[in-house]
Order: structure tokens, then C-alpha cells, then sequence
């Protein structure tokens, strides 16, 4: 889009619908004539599948009253579509994030004006809350309000459908094209106050009950585990230390100056539980105290990291592999000790997340499914599934899991708990979640996955991303680390390409911009853009047999220069 388009269209937010405090602000950016003009109206922010995440402000390509309003008159135009003739009911959540309460009433007011009914929690609640609020209050779609780990000026929208899964086809494809079909001036805000209902402890109560129900069983000694915990500003104070308590886990220690919801997160440089910078307060407190393990999770309470004791008794953070790693094999065991694995079960996980589930699963003769990357897919197919197979349990490798199917999104509250769950159990059993895993290793191979990340901001950033998957696209690699590249699958065209012998099959999954490269020596190298902020993701998987726990150091050192050696390979350091 050129200057003078970005112009006109920024002039286009100085007349009504839009009101005096707005037109005042983009009078100003218009006058300042800087990067953040375009930056603000270069494009309409998108609806997209998970709907939207972005820096809050005016202009098309911002968060704010006009772009979640017009989202929120699209998705209640398909609510009266897909629903005629039903009173319809949403719940709607939103974490500490700066504008969050207010915004979140602003989406109540759309959906009351187009006669729906809104269920708006009275205060911050976790992102989990919200899905299992939408099962349990009968509701015909969610939404909650948050961006996650992002930097404070971020905000986003996600949007949940009455199964308590994220939108996803059908629906997510028709909502985007209602909401694109919205006219700023047709967003209607003219709330009725009688279709607007605050709910928060009938559904609290009954959300921590489930979530015990779930993460606990019955493990002795729990109060003999001495937990350090961290909300890292977020929300998910409201819900773990009232169920952690509720599971008689009484030796819990919070991290005091992360208590308080604060949307600055002002002990922090990102509140993302995957960064030990992000846990140091914690870790600190816990070496001060003795304890066992350190959880922390992320502003709206869906991702958690963990620290656990290594061999050498000193605290390291599992990445999010080993966590679902010793969370699928721990519930699957309980499962088979209960008596409950009939050959109906199966465990989740997504194509850019470790093989070592499928191997842990299938030592239990549980199926694995495999999904695209994103909780939603997980949902999805505990929806198919339903009243055929049961769900233990998934994850995948952004720090994020599942236990069971009361809650459709990836909850950071019950996984807190089966952690400590975990913990306290091997603690009885004079063992530890290191050895845990380190026993899995043996058992299974050693798996070691990396993640790098590349921010490419603004326009020219997005173009950027593009280029380099139409690269690996179009020059795919030959060899990676010496080892020849046996299978290149695109999941964008859906197809999987025998690079050895030229053999092309279909992908069953939807369609979706990533590739996955996978070599003779079972290396697997991922690329994808993130779909929620400025990315592109490179995902690394290696791995090596281990014969025995006491050469865990030696195996995990030639594993890390094997990756160093493709990240080099690859021109990504």
C-alpha cells in the first residue's frame, strides 16, 4: 500500500462512527507523519483463525474498541446464521492485560445490542476458566481477551465454539468472512444491560473442583513436596494456589513481587514461562528454601514451565517436550493401574512437537494422534472422537498441556497440579521428574528439541517470512548434518515428498504453512510463521539411544552439537 493510500484511509477514522478521542489521536499520527501511520493502517488486522493479536492503539491495524467490535458484530451475525431460532449464550474472559476489563465490556455491549446474551466474568480469569465456562454454562461460543506472553502494549481476541475448543472449519472460516464483511459504521454498541450477566464463583468453584478431579491421584505426602510458585503477573493466581491448597498441597511458596496482576509485568522482560530469565525470581527463591520444584505460568494462565532438581541436585527448566514427555507417560500409567485402558484411549500431540510421545504411547499400546500445531486441533479431535475414544491427555512444544477432556485449550492450572502431582509421587518413590524423564530416555532413545525464533517486524519483516518458507519451498535440503533427507512434508500443499525416491502422498490434515523436514537418522527440522505475531519458527528434533542413565550428560552434549551443527548448516546463528 502506498503513502498516499495509507493517508486517505487513516482519514477515513476522522469522521463518525468513530469517536472524538480517536479522530484526536489519529489527527496526531497523521501530523507526525511517522512509521507508526503505516504501521497503524497499512492493513486491516486479521481475523484470523485463532482471531487476533496485536499492539493496542488506533487504526485498522490495531487493537481497539472498532477493530474487537467489528470482530464481535461478525461473530454475532453468525451466531444468528448457524443459530436462528435459539437464545443464544457467550461467555466472555479477559486476563491483566492494560484494557482488558474495559475492552471486554465494550465486546459484551456488540453482542447484547445484537441480542445475545453475555456472560462476562466479573474480574480476570484464566484462559482454561474460559473454555470450561463455555461447556459449563451451555454457552454457544467464548471469547476471551489476552495476548498471551506478548510485551505489555499487545492485546488479542480468541474466540471459542460451544465445545470449548477454539474456532476452527467451518466455523473459523465463516466468521472470518462475516467479520470481513463489517463495515465500521454497521458495528452496533448500543448495549441492552438486561442480556448482560457477570458470573465468577459458582463457575470458579466448579472449574477448581473439575480440575482436581482431573490432575489428582491420590498420591500420599503431598503436603512433604515444597512447591515454589510464580502467576508472573498473570491471572493464574485467581485459580492454582486455590487448588493446589483444595489437592493438600500445604508447602506452597509464591513468589511475592509477581503476586499482583499487572499488565507492565514489571519484573520481567517477557512474562514467558519458556525463558529462565522469566522464572529467575522463582528459581531463586526455591535454591533460598530448598524446594522441590518451581512452576511458572504465563499472563492468562494456559502455559506453564517447570524447574525441576537435576542429577547434580540443582535446578534446571524442562522445555515443553520433556514436560508433556513425563506428563502423557504419568497419566497413562494411572490409566493402566486403574484398570482403564481398554484399547479405546488415545493421547495428542502436533507435528512440530517430539516423536518420543508416540513411542511412549505406543509402549502402552495407546494410539497417538497427530495434529497441526495449536490446542484447537487437539480440541478437535477430542471432538470427533467423543463417544467412540477417550482423551488422557496432550500437548505439545510450547510449554502448553491438556489433562483430559473437561477443558478444551491447553490449561496451565490442572497442569500445574499433575506436576506436583508427579513430583510428590516420585518423591515417595526416592526419585525425582528429572530421573523420571531420564528413565524415559532409556527406555524410549533421548530426544533433544530446540526452538530458534526470528522476529521480522512490520511489513517488510512479513515479506521476509515469506520469502524464506518459499525458499526451503521451492530449494528444499538435501542433506541435513550428513544424514540424507528421506521425507519433505508440506502441509501447505499437503503433500509428502520421498525425496529419495520421488514418491508423493497426501497429507490428511488441513491445510496450513509449514514444513517439515525428516532424515534417514530420524533428525526432524520444522519451519513455521507464527499466526500470532511477527515470527518464523525453526524447530530442531534429534536424537541418540541411551543404554543407560549415567551416560545421560555425554548423549545430551553430542546431541547439542549435532544441532549446533545444523543451526550453522542452515545459516540460522
Amino acid at each position: 500500500m502506498s503513502t498516499q493510500q495509507i493517508l486517505e484511509k487513516a482519514k477515513q477514522w476522522l469522521v463518525a462512527p468513530f469517536d472524538a478521542t480517536t479522530q484526536e489521536k489519529v489527527q496526531k499520527l497523521i501530523d507526525n507523519n511517522d512509521n507508526n501511520l503505516t504501521e497503524s493502517f497499512y492493513k486491516d488486522m486479521e481475523f484470523g483463525t485463532g482471531g487476533m493479536r496485536g499492539i493496542m492503539g488506533v487504526g485498522t491495524n490495531r487493537i481497539n474498541q472498532y477493530t474487537l467490535g467489528r470482530a464481535t458484530q461478525g461473530l454475532a451475525n453468525y451466531l444468528h446464521q448457524t443459530f436462528p431460532d435459539k437464545e443464544l449464550k457467550v461467555a466472555i474472559a479477559f486476563d491483566c492485560r492494560h484494557n482488558s476489563k474495559s475492552l471486554a465490556k465494550i465486546v459484551a455491549d456488540v453482542l447484547t445490542a445484537n441480542n445475545i446474551r453475555a456472560l462476562l466474568f466479573e474480574d480476570l480469569r484464566t484462559t482454561p476458566e474460559l473454555s470450561f465456562a463455555v461447556r459449563h454454562l451451555a454457552c454457544d461460543a467464548g471469547i476471551v481477551l489476552t495476548a498471551s506472553h506478548n510485551p505489555p502494549e499487545y492485546n488479542g481476541y480468541k474466540v471459542y465454539w460451544n465445545d470449548g475448543g477454539q474456532i476452527v472449519p467451518p466455523h473459523d472460516k465463516k466468521i472470518i468472512e462475516e467479520v470481513n464483511s463489517v463495515n465500521f459504521d454497521k458495528i452496533n454498541f448500543k448495549a441492552n444491560e438486561n442480556l448482560l450477566s457477570i458470573i465468577g464463583k459458582e463457575v470458579d468453584d466448579a472449574f477448581n473442583k473439575a480440575s482436581v478431579a482431573n490432575g489428582t491421584f491420590n498420591t500420599p505426602n503431598r503436603n512433604k513436596l515444597k512447591i515454589v510458585f510464580t502467576s508472573l503477573h498473570g491471572t493464574s493466581i485467581m485459580s492454582v494456589p486455590k487448588v493446589l491448597k483444595m489437592a493438600g498441597f500445604k508447602d506452597v511458596h509464591i513468589v511475592k513481587e509477581q503476586e499482583k496482576p499487572d499488565g507492565d509485568f514489571p519484573t520481567v522482560a517477557s512474562p514467558n514461562p519458556e525463558e529462565p530469565a522469566a522464572l529467575k525470581m522463582a528459581t531463586d527463591l526455591a535454591e533460598k528454601i530448598g524446594a522441590d520444584i518451581v512452576i511458572g505460568t504465563d499472563p492468562d494462565s494456559d502455559r506453564l514451565g517447570i524447574a525441576v532438581r537435576n542429577l547434580e541436585n540443582k535446578l534446571v527448566l524442562l522445555n515443553g517436550n520433556q514436560t508433556m514427555a513425563v506428563m502423557t507417560d504419568y497419566l497413562i500409567k494411572q490409566w493402566h493401574e486403574d484398570g482403564r485402558l481398554n484399547g479405546n484411549q488415545f493421547v495428542a500431540t502436533t507435528i512440530v512437537s517430539t516423536n518420543l510421545i508416540e513411542k511412549i504411547a505406543q509402549s502402552y499400546n495407546v494410539v497417538t494422534k497427530v495434529c497441526l500445531t495449536g490446542f484447537k486441533w487437539i480440541a478437535d479431535l477430542i471432538r470427533e472422537a467423543e463417544g467412540e475414544q477417550e482423551f488422557i491427555g496432550g500437548g505439545e512444544e510450547s510449554f502448553g498441556y491438556m489433562v483430559g477432556d473437561f477443558i478444551r485449550d491447553k490449561d496451565a492450572v490442572t497442569a500445574t497440579l499433575l506436576a506436583c502431582e508427579i513430583a510428590a509421587n516420585a518423591k515417595n518413590n526416592n526419585s525425582t521428574i528429572y530421573k523420571e524423564l531420564l528413565n524415559l530416555y532409556s527406555k524410549h532413545g533421548y530426544y533433544k528439541e530446540y526452538l530458534i525464533s526470528l522476529t521480522k517486524k512490520g511489513m517488510d519483516g512479513a515479506q521476509q517470512i515469506s520469502q524464506m518458507m518459499v525458499d526451503m519451498r521451492n530449494s528444499p535440503l538435501k542433506n541435513i548434518d550428513g544424514s540424507p533427507v528421506e521425507f519433505l512434508f508440506d502441509y501447505e500443499s499437503s503433500i509428502c515428498t520421498n525425496l529419495l525416491t520421488g514418491e508423493k502422498t497426501a497429507i490428511d490434515l488441513p491445510k496450513s504453512n509449514v514444513l517439515i523436514y525428516q532424515t534417514k537418522d530420524g533428525t526432524k527440522v520444522a519451519a513455521r510463521p507464527s499466526g500470532t505475531e511477527p515470527k518464523i519458527k525453526f524447530y530442531f528434533s534429534v536424537n541418540l539411544p541411551l543404554e543407560k542413565t549415567e551416560d545421560a550428560t555425554i548423549v545430551d552434549k553430542l546431541l547439542t552439537q549435532k544441532i549446533d551443527r545444523i543451526i550453522k548448516e542452515m545459516q540460522l546463528n
